[in-house]
């Protein structure tokens, strides 16, 4: 098999069908069926499952896993990386705020590269409509802790469209812990300390409507996420159970 694609869904019955639409019939197009959509519920509590369901009966490639118990995000790409069988590996929102053809540009262009991740922050990034200033703000003052506490040269550490080769991801699996906020950085990390290459592509992405995110409980809890994963990865790493505790 030639490409998985994991779709993390937590109470997605809204957004999710135009996801599976547009990916389905690209990749249908590309690959036939020599690639697979995985959709990973995440503690669903609406008709997500439902919909996901009727999906999987109309393309062979659809298929889901459905966790009853909230894993997070990063439980589910985890659980979806695990179910995964094609050589490329990767994972999307599944808002459809990264079309399909966008995120085929992350196949066309993983090259010689270990994995490649989607920007919306470098030269050639088209975003509409343009993000809120304090949105903005958030992400810059974000990407500029990851690069000081762990020397990752990207821009956009959180666009939620990346790609690994099968073989690279499998071996940093298995050091992967669920940290919420800090999951993509801490995949990006583990492919850095492995000395594993990371290309970072300019991507074409769209704000979708039905977000429910709270910038600024957002933005300290990503503070705090980020550092607790830097603390994992330093001598000092008993702190963490301190710092769990509080």
């Amino acid at each position: 098999m030639e490409l998985s694609i994991i779709i993390p869904a937590y109470n997605e019955e809204k957004r999710i069908s135009s996801t599976l639409d547009d990916y389905a019939k690209f990749f249908n197009n590309v690959y036939k069926k020599n690639y697979e959509i995985i959709v990973v519920l995440n503690g669903c509590k609406d008709n997500t499952l439902v919909v996901v369901k009727n999906f999987s009966k109309k393309y062979s490639s659809v298929r889901f896993l459905d966790f009853k118990e909230a894993i997070g995000k990063g439980g589910a790409v985890i659980e979806g990386f695990r179910s995964a069988k094609g050589k490329l590996i990767g994972f999307v929102d599944a808002d459809n705020s990264t079309k399909a053809d966008a995120y085929y540009e992350l196949v066309r262009n993983i090259d010689g590269y270990d994995s490649i991740i989607a920007s919306r922050w470098i030269d050639g990034a088209k975003v509409s409509p343009r993000q809120p200033v304090l949105r903005r703000v958030a992400s810059r003052a974000f990407n500029f802790l990851v690069r000081l506490l762990f020397g990752i040269e990207i821009h956009d550490s959180q666009c939620g469209a990346k790609l690994f080769k099968k073989d690279r991801l499998k071996k940093v699996l298995q050091h992967l812990g669920i940290t919420r906020w800090a999951f993509d950085v801490d995949l990006l990390y583990q492919f850095k300390r492995n000395g594993f290459s990371i290309k970072e592509i300019p991507t074409v992405w769209s704000d979708s409507p039905g977000s429910s995110l709270n910038v600024k409980r957002a933005s300290k809890e990503m503070f705090l996420a980020i550092v607790r994963l830097r603390l994992i990865y330093s001598p000092f790493r008993f702190i963490v159970k301190i710092y769990d505790k509080l």
